[in-house]
């Protein structure tokens, strides 16, 4: 079988989601066919979607530029999944305290920007995550941190709420939302797909 995965390539590591989410399907006994989404009309299409970091505040200008954003929205309500990832992560919540940025409302969280510091303070860690047997090795990189988790828009997901699925330090760094899942670190940017796996591939039905 042969998934369509829509990596939004307005900002970010998109070649290492790719490859990711590649070796997830395989990792599935599936196939991903990678497809960059820079315009509207190709997120329709797609039967997953990568959401990557970057620079929040212009993530969010360009998709609302573009028209992907009301896309990616649509994308959510038809119980499609979505990987979003630090930067991704705060475009897809609820809240990101900053007015700057233009939300998905798709990830019923807030989100603070750069909230485990700067580059310099750039860090790895290993997580457990719920899910998954062994811990995952993050990569944490001007990484947002995640605030008020909420109950979920049932309406809109088909969820019974927002699963802390990882947390560092007492605070939820990895949640799911239905069908998206959020995290503040990079999972793409090490050889284990296994984040990329639970994310699309090994999902609980609603």
């Amino acid at each position: 079988m042969t998934v369509k995965a829509g990596v939004v390539a307005v900002q970010g590591d998109v070649s290492e989601h790719a490859a990711a989410v590649r070796r997830a399907a395989e990792a599935h006994g599936e196939t991903a066919e990678v497809v960059e989404i820079r315009t509207s009309g190709l997120v329709p299409d797609c039967d997953i979607l990568l959401l990557p970091g970057g620079e929040s505040t212009t993530i969010s200008r360009l998709l609302e530029r573009e028209g992907i954003d009301a896309e990616i929205r649509d994308h959510v309500a038809a119980g499609k999944p979505v990987l979003a990832t630090c930067a991704g992560l705060i475009v897809a919540s609820t809240d990101a305290n900053d007015e700057r940025v233009d939300t998905l409302d798709i990830l019923d969280v807030t989100v603070e920007r750069n909230a485990f510091g700067r580059q310099k303070d750039s860090f790895e860690a290993p997580l457990s995550v719920a899910g998954l047997d062994d811990p995952f090795h993050a990569v944490f990189i001007r990484a947002p941190l995640i605030g008020e988790v909420g109950d979920g828009d049932d309406s809109r997901t088909d969820a019974d709420g927002v699963e802390v699925l990882a947390e560092w330090d007492g605070r939820p760094v990895a949640v799911r939302d239905g069908p998206v899942v959020g995290t503040s670190f990079h999972p793409e940017l090490t050889d284990d797909a296994r984040l990329h796996r639970l994310a699309f591939f090994d999902r609980t039905p609603a």
